[in-house]
């Protein structure tokens, strides 16, 4: 049974991440911390979680926090996760974008981007319909609070249990190389996402116009009134006729009022009209 000490440490530890990422971590889950934690006690020779927190509050060792704060992250990701989501966005979603767009740019932004495999199997679809976007200008912007994750991300380095998750053999000769007991994405795929640390709760990016925004098993782990935040700034970066998809698990129905499920596209959402009344919701007050 847990002691008290490791008790009230563990829930400083969840306030940590709370404050920094907005995160919430259950009750029922708290055992990830210890579990998280365990590699960085050991690199800093630290015997007990109450001696990594009276490091944390006795010396305000920032590199430590940030430590904490990437180890305690859930970064599970794996490529083409979710594959009839892809299979929408490659087959019905992406051809749509191309046959609407006046102007040849296509915008895509993987809010909560991981270790980057969500925004390479992006990368290999576009790839994949080169008759649809030959002379356009296309961006992948892939954004993830953790800084060891983007770091990873951008090694485009891969294990050999990361590649097997959801990507085929054709894709894997086709777009990785060996790299000793690993895989290396090739420069071509990797060039095409811009990869930064970012904060969805305070997002420092570009003026907005994203044409499909992914944010997916992201907002599950925070509180209403965060998610309500985030779906504001999702909404000031998508295009006017944007889309959003979301995890399997995740709605915007009582969340906001600024995206609705699309008809045509199942499993992504659509920017609202203005004036559009929306299921269960009033009609917009006018605010676009």
């Amino acid at each position: 049974m847990m002691g008290t000490e490791s008790t009230g440490a563990m829930r400083v530890l969840a306030g940590l991440l709370e404050a920094r990422t907005g995160q919430q971590l259950a009750a029922n889950r708290m055992w990830r911390i210890e579990t998280a934690l365990k590699p960085l006690l050991k690199a800093h020779q630290l015997g007990t979680l109450e001696d990594l927190v009276s490091q944390l509050l006795g010396t305000k060792n920032r590199e430590l926090l940030d430590e904490v704060i990437d180890a305690l992250l859930n970064n599970e990701s794996s490529f083409f996760r979710d594959l009839s989501t892809f299979s929408m966005i490659e087959r019905s979603l992406l051809p749509h974008i191309g046959v609407i767009r006046k102007q040849p740019q296509l915008r895509i932004w993987c809010a909560g981007c991981s270790i980057g495999q969500e925004a390479l199997s992006l990368a290999m679809l576009i790839k994949k319909q080169a008759e649809i976007w030959r002379g356009w200008r296309v961006q992948i912007l892939a954004t993830d609070i953790s800084s060891g994750a983007i770091a990873r991300a951008k090694s485009g380095l891969y294990s050999q249990m990361e590649v097997q998750r959801g990507l085929g053999v054709t894709e894997l000769l086709r777009w990785f190389e060996p790299a000793g007991d690993d895989w290396r994405v090739s420069r071509e795929l990797l060039d095409m996402i811009d990869y930064r640390v970012d904060n969805l709760l305070e997002p420092a990016l570009p003026t907005g116009g994203y044409d499909l925004i992914l944010c997916r098993n992201v907002l599950l782990y925070f509180s209403l009134e965060l998610r309500q935040k985030v779906f504001g700034n999702l909404t000031r970066f998508a295009a006017s006729d944007g889309h959003l998809v979301l995890g399997a698990g995740e709605t915007v129905i009582g969340q906001t009022d600024d995206f609705i499920a699309s008809r045509q596209f199942r499993g992504s959402y659509e920017r609202r009209l203005p004036g559009a009344a929306v299921q269960g919701l009033p009609a917009a007050s006018g605010r676009y």
